[in-house]
């Protein structure tokens, strides 16, 4: 009975997550001087998925100020896009994790949805 019930949980749906690369990015100097910049990429391989934000963390997964052109981004799906996330010389201490979050656009729909989070860690 153990095995049939671990078998049904190993098969019971498909994972469905998208792409944050690079998995170690290193902070450049941006044109702004005391401002520093991880240049990422993300890939949606969801096609439940339209939108997705992102967060900088410490260690201990404490917020840290960023910025970036936009905070919630639309990203089709397979569609890969370029995504800049600027830090204070300041903060570079503390930033250690750059994470993306898939976010889901409100519907009245009964079935349930999976945020996926992803994150880097900062060399």
């Amino acid at each position: 009975m153990r095995y049939i019930m671990c078998l049904l949980l190993v098969l019971s749906g498909p994972v469905a997550a998208h792409s944050w690369t690079p998995t170690y990015p290193k902070l450049k100097q941006s044109y702004v001087e005391g401002i520093y910049v991880a240049e990422m990429e993300l890939w949606n391989s969801r096609g439940d998925v339209a939108y997705y934000t992102f967060e900088v963390f410490d260690d201990e997964f404490i917020h840290v100020p960023w910025a970036a052109e936009e905070r919630n981004v639309p990203v089709e799906y397979l569609e890969r896009k370029k995504i800049n996330i600027y830090i204070r010389k300041a903060d570079l201490p503390r930033a250690r994790y750059i994470c993306s979050r898939s976010l889901h656009v409100k519907q009245n729909k009964s079935a349930s949805l999976v945020s996926s989070r992803i994150c880097s860690k900062v060399k």
